[in-house]
């Protein structure tokens, strides 16, 4: 039989509020060598605290459940790695969920699972929920915050300004000489693909660059995107630089144009967006646009176990443009 508050009390010959003030590291009108009497007392019986019970009673758990978009990149992997450090500090748990892309009916699944238990909070993963999702996890008056993505309807996010990645990657490409710059392989359904489309446009008008249709490929962040992108330019292409839209989709765009004899950077610069390990393990090293994903997942954690004390906000990371091997200065006579 557990061995509750009350057997302490007892064997203490005091009362089980001062005995639950005690195990709770709570201050009271209690003595030094009380605390000590009872905590010798609870070790020697062999309590254990029942947590479920104390979280029933304070409705408040250390739970946080983390829903993670499947799609298949490898960019979160540095997000739950900050999220899970984050959590060891802060003295809470994880439950992680997957949720297939672009599908309502895997989303609403996941947040039925969350929200049929007590948890303190839910951190959303690069997932970007339908209205009616949405509209679900509003109505469980539970704290939220999206990470690496922004969200259209002003609901609180930690991630990268999207519309400047792509305008900024633009820019570099720009200023290495390049005039005919590609971007692809990101979902044109998507809020991130579409605000870094929306950057790459700005960023070749404000330069009065001319943008053809078929040097904007749309996909999905993955590795066979990129490989697609690569086959639609074409051996032929006139394309002096691209934009990978993720790791993956950069190195399905390298490996192709090694196949169609393309060198890189030699005839033609890749840039990718994300800046994961990838980038370092590929040849030649690939030129990024990093993120910073692990502050991403700690800062996203902290703020949402303390939002209690402030306000939930969004807020951009930095991110920074790290040149490797894969771009190059465009020769005059390209």
């Amino acid at each position: 039989m557990a061995i509750t508050i009350k057997d302490i009390a007892n064997a203490a010959q005091i009362s089980a509020v001062t005995v639950s003030r005690i195990l709770s590291n709570k201050e009271g009108h209690y003595s030094a060598a009380t605390a000590a009497k009872v905590r010798k007392i609870a070790k020697n019986l062999g309590y254990r605290k029942n947590f479920a019970a104390a979280e029933l009673v304070t409705r408040k758990n250390r739970v946080i459940a983390v829903i993670v978009s499947a799609v298949k990149t490898n960019f979160a992997e540095k997000i739950l790695e900050g999220i899970a450090n984050s959590a060891i500090k802060y003295g809470y748990n994880i439950v992680l969920l997957y949720v297939k892309p672009n599908n309502p009916q895997s989303q609403r699944h996941a947040l039925q699972t969350i929200l049929g238990r007590l948890i303190y909070g839910v951190l959303l993963v690069s997932l970007e929920l339908t209205d009616e999702n949405f509209q679900l996890l509003k109505t469980a008056k539970i704290p939220y915050l999206f990470i690496s993505i922004a969200v259209k309807d002003g609901a609180a996010f930690i991630g990268s300004d999207d519309f400047q990645i792509g305008y900024q990657a633009t820019n570099f490409l720009i200023a290495q000489g390049h005039t005919k710059i590609g971007i692809a392989g990101m979902s044109s359904s998507s809020y991130i693909g579409q605000q870094r489309v929306a950057g790459y446009r700005h960023a070749m008008k404000k330069q009065q660059l001319l943008i053809k249709d078929r040097w904007i490929q749309f996909g999905d962040f993955t590795y066979q995107a990129g490989i697609q992108a690569m086959k639609n330019y074409g051996a032929a292409t006139e394309l002096t630089a691209i934009i990978g839209t993720s790791d993956l989709v950069t190195i399905g765009i390298l490996n192709t144009a090694a196949e169609l004899n393309l060198s890189v950077p030699q005839q033609l610069s890749l840039l990718s967006i994300d800046g994961t390990q990838l980038t370092q393990i590929v040849r030649p090293q690939l030129s990024s646009i990093t993120q910073d994903f692990y502050q991403m997942g700690y800062q996203g954690l902290r703020a949402l176990v303390h939002q209690a004390e402030i306000k939930l906000k969004s807020h951009y990371m930095p991110f920074e443009i790290i040149e490797r091997q894969s771009t190059s200065q465009l020769k005059s006579n390209h």
